[in-house]
């Protein structure tokens, strides 16, 4: 698989390293989420690849779905959205029977957690901020936030940022087993893929088979899960919250909810 604008692939030592490359905020438009797929697929058919490392470009992991991407989309409801995107994106990194490390070398927010959580580990810069974000917009959580997010920290926890949409600092992170390991921003690539080569070099089926328990143990109803989260995002997206949310977010200003709920 070449690289893209918006998605760089490397494939070398036996890692597919991917790289959001979406200069800024490396927001998840429709080109990067379907190159994403596409990476995936390949990781998942091609021998070479044992592992596979997924970051962002520059010092933002992502920032989640860019709004103006889906604006274009006229006509599409946001469950239609989900199920062709997200969705399927979160359910081959979960059925990759190979290690997915994510590297997150700054803020990630919405449906970039998503998929961040969605990996077998996560290496997180001390700079790294983690926003549940979909508040922020007035909508609900999807890409599996939902399940992963209470799943790691706790169910008052993740309704608190959720609801408050609070950033989670990368020591908090890793003190409530959101990521695996904090490292100095300048050393996280290195340590990223020291770590995706040494699983590289490891006994890949039988991880992939500790990932199917893990998968069946804990996430058994994941499908269930990322089908009711597009349906009550459909919902969500009609509202006139979400229509405050995102005119505020756009106009740069803070949104006045109790006007759009009146």
């Amino acid at each position: 698989m070449k690289s893209s604008e918006t998605l760089l692939v490397d494939i070398s030592g036996g890692v597919m390293a991917l790289t959001m490359n979406r200069p800024g905020a490396n927001a998840l438009n429709f080109e990067m989420i379907a190159a994403l797929q596409t990476a995936f697929k390949q990781a998942a058919r091609d021998l070479s690849v044992r592992c596979v490392l997924l970051t962002g470009s520059g010092h933002v992991f992502s920032a989640g779905q860019d709004l103006t991407d889906v604006q274009k989309a006229q006509g599409e409801s946001y469950r239609a959205h989900l199920l062709r995107t997200y969705n399927p994106l979160i359910g081959q990194i979960r059925e990759l029977e190979k290690p997915v490390v994510a590297a997150i070398n700054g803020p990630v927010a919405g449906a970039a957690l998503g998929i961040a959580l969605a990996c077998d580990l996560r290496v997180a810069a001390d700079t790294a901020r983690l926003v549940v974000g979909f508040s922020g917009i007035g909508l609900a959580p999807d890409s599996a936030v939902s399940l992963f997010l209470p799943l790691l920290v706790g169910l008052g926890r993740a309704t608190e940022y959720a609801f408050t949409n609070e950033p989670i600092s990368a020591e908090q992170a890793l003190r409530w087993g959101l990521v695996n390991q904090v490292v100095l921003a300048g050393e996280l690539n290195q340590l990223a893929w020291e770590l995706a080569e040494r699983l590289a070099q490891g006994p890949i089926q039988a991880m992939g088979l500790a990932k199917r328990a893990f998968n069946k143990a804990v996430l058994g109803n994941l499908a269930q899960i990322l089908d009711y989260e597009a349906h009550l995002q459909d919902i969500a997206g009609k509202g006139a919250e979400h229509q405050e949310g995102v005119s505020a977010f756009l106009e740069k200003r803070t949104p006045h909810y109790q006007k759009a709920g009146s």
